[in-house]
């Protein structure tokens, strides 16, 4: 099954982890907490690799609030 849907939470704390893992879809804009990139949902075609790399975001968040919907 494949993520066809990903966002963030309230909760946020900035710590850049998500960005250094998969920059192709999450940005920590200075001063602000992460978010999803807009157009990121293109991406998400992209296949396993892709996934995995999101799932491990979602999965090494300290605070929890990184969410994939999978297909």
């Amino acid at each position: 099954m494949t993520i066809r849907k990903v966002w963030i939470s309230e909760g946020c704390i900035a710590c850049n982890l998500c960005q250094d893992l998969v920059p192709e879809i999450f940005e920590v804009p200075p001063g602000s907490t992460s978010r999803t990139k807009k157009g990121h949902e293109k991406l998400l075609e992209r296949g396993p690799l892709l996934d995995e790399r999101i799932q491990e975001a979602v999965d090494s968040c300290p605070v929890e609030v990184i969410h994939a919907e999978r297909k």
